[in-house]
């Protein structure tokens, strides 16, 4: 199964500085239901106005990513770290037994951002941050892991959470597959660009749920930069 969500019929949010869709958005410790996909609880769609941003919010026990796709995101936390995220680059916050962090546009530039909480595999653990630059592919036709909860995912942010986060940069005529194992779920949006997925047609910002697939074909009908989540 592949479900298209289409970027328009997201549920919004615009408060002035920040303007949010949420492909979903299921916070409560217990909430396992659709509202979620897999452990993943949050995937928001983000829109941070020049001068504004979140002030610090104490979180724990979840795994909270943030891909900028434009602009510059600065962070800073309690544990002391403060830096820039900027466009391409991924940020990981493992809030484990508790931090608190904030995350502002200093900049001129409205920025934009893909913000995603997973649950990990086990609660506690000390808190810890990291940012680096997407790493590409190691061969062509294939995903780079960004961020990720396998410890052979040498290049990516490592995550405590039963999840891959990739990423894959495609030109118009291109086209990747990837296998999924079980429990065989993945959520997968395009940054920028349209792509098939499986011969779904997949729009720039929409979700596409994947579930009970084997392999996952994406051609780019576009230019695309893709963002998926894959479930382990």
């Amino acid at each position: 199964m592949i479900e298209r969500r289409p970027f328009e019929q997201l549920p919004s949010e615009d408060l002035g500085w920040l303007k949010a869709r949420r492909h979903f958005c299921s916070t409560a410790k217990e909430d396992r239901s659709a509202s979620g996909w897999g452990c993943m609880r949050v995937w928001n769609d983000e829109e941070i106005a020049p001068n504004a941003g979140f002030a610090l919010q104490t979180r724990a026990n979840i795994e909270i990513i943030i891909y900028v796709r434009e602009g510059t995101v600065t962070h800073r936390d309690s544990l002391g770290n403060e830096g820039r995220i900027e466009a391409g680059n991924v940020q990981v916050v493992s809030a484990g037994t508790g931090i608190r962090h904030a995350e502002y546009n200093l900049e001129q530039a409205t920025a934009r951002i893909f913000q995603m909480w997973i649950t990990p595999a086990s609660a506690g653990g000390s808190p810890a941050w990291g940012v680096q630059p997407c790493s590409s592919p190691k061969r062509s036709g294939c995903f780079a892991a960004i961020a990720s909860g396998l410890d052979s995912d040498r290049d990516a942010l490592p995550i405590r959470a039963s999840a891959r986060v990739l990423n894959a940069k495609l030109r118009v005529g291109e086209s990747i597959e990837h296998v999924l194992r079980e429990p065989r779920l993945a959520y997968l949006v395009p940054s920028t660009g349209t792509v098939d997925v499986n011969g779904v047609r997949i729009h720039a910002r929409d979700g596409a749920a994947i579930k009970d697939v084997d392999i996952i074909s994406i051609a780019a009908i576009e230019d695309a930069d893709v963002v998926m989540v894959d479930f382990l």
